[in-house]
């Protein structure tokens, strides 16, 4: 167990998403490393390539996102964070034209890390307010019995 795994995620975040530097993908994450959740709920990317690919599009949407750790913990090789991000929906990816909107989301990752790379992956992030925001999916009315509607 390293006493930096938490530094090494916080580097990750910095690098890969505020910096958009894709050679770090590389160099943290093992070539057969699973992520699970990162491109939707259930959804599994599997090694660099594919992680690497999943960036582009998501920065190609958004190419000012910025990413903040608020909270970091570890135990043994597994790392955790709570991170909030701000971006503007200014790129064509994501199957809907670029709607210049300001969106803040929020996550938790979790990682399994061995040897100064990542093996594993977990994250859960709010994909469904960054998607209605930009218009890729329509309003959601929830039915509130309670206040009579």
């Amino acid at each position: 167990m390293s006493a930096d795994n938490v530094a090494l995620l916080r580097r990750w975040f910095e690098e890969v998403w505020n910096q958009g530097r894709l050679e770090t993908i590389h160099e943290l994450m093992a070539p057969d490393c699973v992520g699970t959740g990162q491109a939707g709920s259930g959804m599994v990317l599997r090694g660099p390539q594919e992680f690497q690919a999943f960036v582009e599009n998501l920065r190609g949407a958004f190419p000012d996102i910025h990413v903040t750790i608020e909270d970091g913990f570890e135990a043994g090789e597994k790392a955790a964070v709570r991170w909030s991000g701000t971006m503007t929906h200014s790129g064509d990816q994501l199957g809907v034209p670029a709607t210049g909107k300001s969106i803040r989301i929020s996550g938790i990752s979790m990682v399994r890390i061995v040897n100064g790379k990542t093996v594993e992956g977990w994250d859960h992030w709010d994909q469904m307010t960054m998607m209605q925001a930009i218009g890729a999916l329509g309003e959601t009315k929830i039915a509130m019995k309670a206040a009579g509607q």
